[in-house]
């Protein structure tokens, strides 16, 4: 995962300082790409411990076209919590002063996620996020995206049009109100001699939090792809508008910069699942992934 590396030197070189709606501050630059031959291993990174079971989880969210994260909860996935509990203190409890890491705000927290968990009615009120990805892959504006792209890979693998947006227009103010327009907006799939290949445009990426989450998620993605259209894997191109490193995250980044890489772990794959929405998460199992120890930091809501 040199690439990863290299793109966070990249920033700290290179990146100038910038305001962000969150408040904390960023080094950002704008432009850059990375390429992963997915032939080689699964592109998870290494040098710190990334959670796998929640990308896949997440991915398998995304592709039912799911947008409540109450099936994230109930497996364990907390990636999407922050941005639907901020919500709720704004809307109902009058806590949303209570800072990161306090005591009140991590047992608020508890009982969010509780109430999400076992309560149907709070649930479909406070755990849904609005169209985001789950709902733009599967229904923008009443197209079904993943299965037509799908569809036109075994149909016409040559097509330059086999591409899927989470980017609508029509659903961004939606999307704003709960705090989660899409980062990860567009992605085309290319196919040569007999390799499948996807190309990721972000348009901004939290880089040390964010970015091996999206890496690996989309390597998935194109592995799942790959197996059902009878594929072998080709390359993971992750191309990038604003990338960038919070401020409160640069020692966690040096920390991790000091760290030698490991090489990488294995995907296995249940290749006799004929469809990518009969995909399930005992399919999938990752073998041989050695890393570091995780490194915490806060997230930018």
């Amino acid at each position: 995962m040199q690439q990863y590396l290299e793109l966070m030197r990249h920033i700290q070189d290179f990146g100038v300082r910038k305001d962000d709606r969150t408040g904390t501050g960023t080094l950002s630059i704008f432009g850059y790409q990375m390429r992963f031959d997915l032939a080689t291993g699964f592109p998870l990174v290494t040098t710190k411990k990334v959670h796998f079971k929640s990308i896949l989880h997440e991915l398998l969210w995304f592709v039912r076209g799911d947008t409540n994260i109450r099936y994230l909860v109930n497996n364990g996935v907390g990636i999407w919590s922050d941005w639907p509990f901020k919500n709720w203190l704004r809307e109902t409890s009058g806590h949303i002063d209570c800072p990161p890491g306090s005591p009140e705000r991590k047992r608020l927290m508890a009982e969010f996620v509780e109430r999400i968990r076992h309560d149907d009615d709070f649930a479909a009120e406070f755990g849904d996020l609005g169209p985001v990805y789950g709902k733009q892959w599967r229904d923008f504006d009443g197209v079904d995206q993943l299965a037509l792209v799908i569809e036109d890979i075994k149909r016409n693998p040559d097509s330059r049009r086999h591409l899927v947006s989470a980017w609508n227009p029509a659903d961004l103010p939606v999307m704003v109100k709960s705090g989660l327009p899409p980062c990860h907006s567009l992605f085309q799939f290319y196919v040569s001699e007999g390799k499948l290949s996807c190309q990721l445009y972000q348009r901004s990426a939290d880089v040390f939090l964010g970015v091996p989450f999206n890496i690996a998620s989309y390597a998935l993605l194109t592995t799942m792809i790959a197996s059902v259209c009878q594929l072998e894997l080709g390359e993971f191109v992750h191309t990038f508008g604003d990338a960038h490193l919070y401020v409160n995250h640069l020692e966690q980044v040096a920390r991790q910069l000091q760290r030698p890489p490991i090489a990488l772990p294995q995907l296995a794959i249940n290749d006799k699942v004929e469809s990518i929405f009969a995909f399930s998460f005992n399919d999938f199992e990752l073998q041989n992934y050695r890393c570091h120890d995780a490194i915490s930091a806060p997230i930018a809501v």
